[in-house]
């Protein structure tokens, strides 16, 4: 299948350049409560829903998808589909790729038993294997577009401002 991503993409970007505020998207997901199962949480994106629990190193059942994973998973995911778009851009055509994340990550922080321990990931490494119809120049530069535009990795190196907005109902006065 071959798809024309410039030609695809041209009215999008000259849409955005003419109307920037047409560029501006705001996504959410939304985890619904699952009361009688405190080690898992199920999380709704659009009509898709899936399930996610806790790491078995914090407790958790073993073997399951934990949000320490999707987390990993959606930068693989941007990363694979992200060097597709620009290899298709740029005339390369690919034979195999392969993107494998790690992350790093010491459950003395999550779990609270050493507070100078960061909670999360302290490290995570991205591998990505290519096959291309192409020199190594080219290839380099292949993935070197690919890491610049993908909006996971570039979220998780740069950072952005969380914030939170709490609603607290149910209380019962003293």
């Amino acid at each position: 299948m071959s798809i024309d991503i410039r030609e695809r993409q041209r009215p999008l970007k000259e849409r955005y350049k003419e109307e920037p505020e047409s560029a501006i998207m705001r996504n959410s997901v939304r985890s619904e409560f699952i009361q009688d199962d405190p080690l898992r949480s199920r999380i709704s994106v659009g009509d898709q829903t899936y399930e996610v629990a806790a790491h078995a190193m914090a407790g958790g059942p073993e073997g399951e998808v934990c949000s320490g994973d999707v987390l990993l998973a959606a930068l693989a995911a941007c990363q694979e589909i992200t060097i597709k778009m620009v290899a298709a851009s740029m005339g390369i055509v690919l034979d195999d790729l392969r993107v494998t994340v790690t992350g790093e990550m010491d459950f003395r922080g999550t779990m609270g038993v050493d507070r100078t321990v960061p909670v999360g990931y302290q490290r995570i490494t991205c591998e990505i294997a290519v096959s291309a119809q192409a020199d190594a120049e080219r290839l380099r530069r292949l993935i070197e577009r690919g890491e610049q535009y993908c909006v996971v990795r570039d979220t998780l190196t740069h950072g952005v401002p969380v914030e939170s907005r709490i609603e607290v109902s149910g209380l019962t006065p003293a």
